[in-house]
């Protein structure tokens, strides 16, 4: 029994730590909006990949139209869409006095994952000395795209990326969807020198000249998670990357359902590991350990006393931290609150989804929006 009681002890010391991580990331994280207006506006192409996206194209492309920003062009590119994305988009360019570019997209080429050749395609159409790559399920505040040119100019980097607002409506979004914020700000200590940069792809920054140095979306066309390795490359050019709070600033709902929630946090669970699965393994199992474990402590001491009383202070302390660092994340990035104390619901869903993923990916069967998403060869699985 006094290893159980030991074991219970560390949690409470790794809990603390992470805790300590959490508290501080309220203050040393930094939020968009927070900088400087800058006297010069350099042109700013905002670039817009739509694949399928007749219910969010035309909330995202309006909000984009009426940014602050006195110099920008908004380039949509239709990607193949098989709804009514094209025909919304036609009729916003017509009523847009040409601020809007809509273009069609060519056909996937070998060797490519279709999201990152719609962004090659885009790069290639853009005219301004910033490129701003945004997914058109996201809506933005009229100052975002000022603040966060601002955010560049101030933090000195070559490109940044933000977190938006993950908006949720059903059961299965609230559930899943907060994991994503709670892990970023929860073990990602921004107070420190970054040695491996976080990034989103919902929103991504680039000066011209910094993108094309380390080969734009073509140096990284069969990577799953073109964002990271976009990052990772300025990064590791010297280039300078910077990551933000952007949750006052743009907000984005990414999946609709249970079943839409699943498939999409599927496609990314295993690659973030970098196909790694003892990693993978260990993570996940952990994660899962540590929400539950000290739960079902308390519940045997609680229901029958077949444990020693000595373990029940560590246990209800590192529930306790859990639940300070899920609240934090959550009153941060104005997640719903209800969450929080069915945080280990959330870990045991996501943790289901994450060997969903495994398996997808080991088998090379994954799909997204009708394409596949492992690129073999010369061409795509």
């Amino acid at each position: 029994m006094s290893f159980l009681v030991s074991h219970e002890w560390s949690l409470v010391v790794f809990m603390g730590v992470i805790s300590a991580i959490a508290l501080t990331n309220l203050v040393a994280m930094r939020r968009l909006g927070r900088h400087p207006v800058l006297r010069e506006s350099p042109a700013v192409s905002v670039l817009v990949p739509a694949r399928d996206e007749e219910r969010n194209i035309v909330t995202c492309v309006e909000s984009l139209l009426r940014q602050d920003y006195p110099q920008f062009e908004v380039i949509v590119l239709d990607d193949d869409s098989h709804d009514g994305t094209g025909r919304l988009l036609q009729a916003i360019e017509a009523r847009s006095q040409g601020r809007l570019r809509v273009i069609r997209g060519a056909p996937v080429p070998p060797g490519w994952l279709g999201k990152h050749w719609a962004c090659h395609q885009l790069a290639g159409e853009a005219q301004g000395k910033l490129l701003l790559f945004t997914d058109a399920d996201t809506v933005h505040h009229p100052s975002a795209l000022q603040d966060a040119v601002a955010a560049l100019e101030a933090e000195g980097a070559g490109a940044l990326s933000v977190l938006p607002r993950q908006v949720v409506g059903s059961w299965g979004e609230t559930l899943v969807i907060p994991i994503l914020s709670w892990t970023l700000h929860t073990f990602v200590p921004f107070v420190l020198p970054r040695r491996t940069p976080t990034a989103v792809g919902q929103f991504m920054l680039f000066r011209r000249d910094v993108y094309a140095a380390v080969g734009g979306h073509k140096a990284v066309r069969a990577e799953v998670l073109d964002d990271l390795a976009l990052a990772h490359n300025v990064h590791r050019a010297g280039l300078g990357w910077a990551f933000l709070d952007g949750s006052r600033r743009v907000t984005t709902r990414m999946y609709h359902g249970w079943r839409e929630t699943a498939r999409g946090l599927a496609k990314n669970l295993f690659p973030v590991f970098h196909y790694n699965i003892p990693l993978f393994l260990f993570v996940w199992t952990w994660l899962l350990w540590l929400a539950w474990q000290p739960l079902v402590v308390l519940g045997l001491r609680l229901a029958n006393n077949a444990l020693p009383e000595e373990i029940l202070a560590p246990a209800a302390v590192t529930v306790g931290l859990s639940l300070l660092t899920w609240a934090l994340a959550a009153v941060r990035f104005r997640l719903p609150l209800v969450q929080v104390p069915l945080y280990p619901v959330t870990v045991l869903l996501v943790t289901g989804i994450a060997f969903r993923s495994l398996l997808w990916h080991l088998r090379q069967r994954g799909t997204w929006k009708g394409r596949g998403i492992h690129v073999q060869g010369d061409g795509v699985a």
